[in-house]
């Protein structure tokens, strides 16, 4: 090097000297003589202070060297790289002094990468903490070839700007088993300063494969990655997230991985274990009490095993999809054979009816009369039966215990009782609101007494619910497509796996779906919402037939039709799924409350349809009902975002929730008949002072009580919970209120029907035990629980599991299924349980 110095400075003068100007001989012979004294003297002086040393080494042997600022070594190594074999190269280094002032730099110059790392490594953690590491390992990235053997050269270059000596160990060894292959599991310890990465080639006839990486140990947490084959390998915890699929992981990790992706056919699976535990739920170490101090990471080495199987083929797909189809449209058919069935019991009926004389008398046709009718455990009708209701009970002949009347009589009646003026008007007049107090407020209701109302104007009334709820899931719907798309979108571009919470082990992508499985199986909803819909409308038609033929049974007889709600419930069905649909594109706790809404929707419409049974003039309206179920929706989207661990939150929806339930126990205990205004306290006072104090009476409806009493007791005791316990997923505990509700009253609804007499026909019968049957099923694949977003992504994986129905559908997808059959056979539960009162008159049904 001082040689060229020097000869690079003569050849410049002389040629300087052939340009320039003529200068005499002796003085240009000694002002060249000097200039290239000086030239070669400052080379030789700074040639002096680096010194260069070049070695040929050799693999798996151990260099031990010092390096100082100096000198600085480069060792030379070369391999034959061939194309059909792939052979890792894995630099390993390890600094053996103590308490040196600058690190050693190591450079590795390969054919197209370089790989420059230094000793001690910094990796940092949360909040800018440091943690040194003296011991490094990392695999060289194998450049393609394309002939069919070549051999390669590269440089291991050693530096540092020390002037201290500073000892270090050098060891270039051949990775083996540096190829995966497909159904091999294959074991190797990584740690966040000696990460590890394997290749991968797609062997023929394999498009999609899973790769699974499992370990024994929780912690440290680790991150595994699929990159495609390219320098430089991104294999760092600061950089792993740089480029192609990642997710996080504490002992299972699984990515499906496709062929398409990947123009070369093959991938690399890189293994990095993180600085800190943190991003894995794990326990956050102390701040650093100074910004630059250096905190030892300890031991963090992890033992991990990977293994690549095959994914499902389309064969796969295909039987998926027919069989969820084959499932649900099997409803379809047995829905249409059933109603064959009672279309034609329907016309042996009539044509029996047909052949029975009008004035045979009940002992020629069969029936034996019945005893008078006591509803509940009182005996006494008391002074509320006017004398008409109660010489019908002393006469009745039913079979059911009530009086038989004659329907032209009751018809006339009734349609000259009826209004033709709006409801609003209706309602405001003082003797109707005075003859509400007395009716209403009978120790004994009938559904007559609360079916006063024009029927048109509630039919249109009940309508609203339907028309809102269609208008409601159009505007909630929409942007909730659009989110969910824009959510698949990123983890498409970014290649992030801790933004949805997917079960790893059985999530099968199509086209732009990372899981299809699980949007597939919502489609019961969807299918089974329809369907219900559609026995509605047929029902619906069959009645309003009815009326215009002005059908005595269908103006006088049995539980009132208003089929809006209905309506509502199957639309609400179908928003479910496709709400659920979007929920399980990405999955995550951003998003549940869209997999919730219409669950809370369905709850709250099947108990208001419950109560609209037997209480049609006093039951809730639409604008009432959806503000309540927006509440509800706001408190749940509240609850996932300030509600863990929140203890204010806690304290002011337990109260909430406790007054809530007063009032409405409230307005179902008086039907309605009490106002919330300036002089509630006083009359409070007044009914203690009169009922406890001065006269110690039981209350007047006493089912009435024990029911609200119960409901009562569970809500209470439900808000005690949520405020002791504090659960994490809110929304699921809102959802359980909900439901423990309605299974509540829907059990009064079942004992107080049979108390009353009635029966419930042969098909409600078998609905309801197929139904708490598949609910039953359902419930127990739910609580599997593959996923939860109630912990990290990592913790979340550590539930996921394989695929239990034909390699397709996982647990949480036989919920779907189950739930939305479950769900479907509730609705006509409510549809079909007071069949048997459509001919008996309503003002002998018992409201309850």
């Amino acid at each position: 090097m001082v040689l060229r110095s020097c000869w690079k400075s003569r050849h410049k003068k002389n040629r300087g000297a052939a340009v320039g100007p003529a200068v005499p001989a002796v003085p240009a012979a000694l002002l060249w003589f000097c200039v290239t004294q000086l030239a070669c003297g400052g080379g030789g002086a700074l040639g002096d202070a680096k010194s260069v040393v070049q070695k040929e080494a050799d693999f798996d042997v151990t260099y031990n060297d010092s390096v100082t600022s100096e000198n600085q070594t480069i060792y030379a190594f070369n391999h034959t790289v061939s194309r059909n074999k792939s052979e890792g190269v894995r630099v390993s280094v390890d600094v053996l002094s103590q308490g040196f002032e600058s690190p050693i730099l190591f450079v590795v110059r390969q054919k197209q990468a370089v790989l420059s790392f230094q000793i001690p490594l910094i990796l940092r953690g949360l909040y800018q903490r440091k943690y040194p590491y003296n011991h490094v390992g990392r695999t060289l990235c194998q450049p393609p070839t394309r002939v069919a053997s070549e051999t390669q050269f590269f440089f291991v270059d050693v530096s540092t700007l020390s002037s201290q000596g500073t000892n270090y160990q050098l060891r270039v060894s051949r990775v083996e088993s540096f190829t995966l292959h497909t159904d091999k599991k294959f074991s190797f310890t990584a740690s966040p300063s000696q990460p590890q990465y394997f290749k991968y080639v797609f062997p023929d006839g394999v498009d999609t494969v899973i790769v699974k990486v499992n370990s024994d140990m929780t912690f440290p947490c680790s991150v595994m990655s699929i990159q495609d084959i390219q320098c430089p390998v991104y294999d760092l915890d600061n950089n792993v997230a740089f480029i192609g699929m990642y997710q996080t992981m504490t002992k299972k990790g699984a990515i499906t991985v496709q062929r398409k992706d990947f123009p070369s056919n093959s991938f690399y699976v890189v293994v990095v274990v993180k600085t800190e535990d943190e991003a894995c739920g794990g326990p956050l170490r102390f701040y650093p009490l100074r910004p630059d101090e250096l905190i030892d990471a300890g031991n963090r080495s992890k033992d991990i095993d990977v293994i690549v199987t095959p994914a499902i083929k389309m064969e796969v797909y295909v039987m998926g999809m027919l069989f969820c189809l084959g499932i649900f449209l099997s409803f379809y058919l047995l829905t249409f054979l059933t109603a064959c069935l009672e279309n034609k019991r329907l016309c042996r009926m009539k044509k029996r009816q047909c052949l029975i004389p009008g004035d045979v008398s009940p002992s020629e046709t069969g029936k034996t009369p019945a005893s008078p009718y006591e509803y509940g455990s009182l005996a006494d009708n008391g002074s509320t039966l006017s004398s008409e209701a109660i010489t019908d009970s002393a006469t009745s002949t039913d079979n059911y215990g009530y009086a038989e009347r004659s329907l032209d009589s009751v018809g006339r009646s009734r349609l000259e009782s009826l209004s033709s003026v709006e409801e609003d008007d209706y309602d405001t007049l003082d003797d109707i609101d005075w003859d509400k107090n007395i009716v209403r407020t009978k120790k004994f209701l009938y559904v007559a007494d609360l079916s006063r109302k024009d029927k048109r104007i509630l039919s249109k009334k009940y309508q609203i619910y339907f028309w809102n709820i269609a208008t409601i899931a159009v505007f909630y719907a929409l942007p909730v497509v659009q989110l969910v798309i824009t959510y698949q979108t990123v983890v498409n571009v970014t290649g992030n796996q801790d933004i949805c919470y997917y079960n790893f082990l059985c999530a099968h992508p199509l086209g732009a779906l990372s899981a299809f499985n699980n949007i597939l199986s919502n489609l019961g909803y969807v299918l089974l919402g329809l369907l219900f819909l559609l026995i509605v409308l047929k029902r619906d038609v069959i009645h309003q037939r009815a009326l215009l033929r002005n059908d005595l049974n269908a103006l006088e007889c049995g539980i009132p039709k208003h089929f809006g709600l209905y309506y509502a419930m199957g639309t609400a069905l179908m928003m479910e799924g496709l709400l659920s649909a979007c929920y399980h594109v990405c999955p995550n706790y951003t998003n549940f409350q869209f997999d919730t809404s219409f669950m809370y929707m369905i709850a709250g419409l099947c108990m208001l349809k419950l109560y609209q049974k037997r209480h049609p003039d006093i039951n809730a309206s639409a604008y009432t009902a959806y503000a309540c179920l927006a509440g509800v929706i706001f408190f749940s989207v509240l609850g996932v975002v300030f509600g863990k661990g929140n203890h204010v939150f806690w304290i002011v929806f337990s109260v909430i929730h406790i007054l809530a339930t007063m009032l409405l126990s409230t307005q179902l205990y008086y039907m309605g008949r009490w106002r919330l205004d300036s002089g509630i306290l006083r009359r409070i006072v007044h009914v203690i002072y009169t009922d406890c104090i001065r006269q110690c009476s039981g209350p007047m409806y006493i089912d009435r009580m024990v029911l609200l009493v119960m409901g009562n007791i569970v809500n209470w005791s439900l808000a005690a919970y949520g405020l002791i316990e504090r659960p994490n997923d809110f929304a699921s505990y809102l959802l359980a209120i909900a439901i423990c509700n309605l299974l509540l009253y829907f059990a009064f609804y079942i004992i107080m029907k049979l108390r009353s007499g009635e029966r419930i026909q042969c098909l409600p019968l078998v609905i309801i035990l197929f139904t708490a049957v598949v609910w039953g099923l359902a419930l127990y694949f739910f609580f599997q629980g593959l996923s939860t977003w109630q912990k990290t992504p990592a913790e979340s994986r550590e539930h996921n599991r394989d695929c239990i129905l034909l390699q397709f559908f996982d647990d949480h997808d036989i919920w779907h299924f189950l739930s939305s059959i479950a769900m479907f056979g509730s609705f006509l539960v409510l549809l079909t349980m007071d069949d048997d009162l459509d001919a008996v008159q309503r003002d002998k049904i018992f409201a309850f």
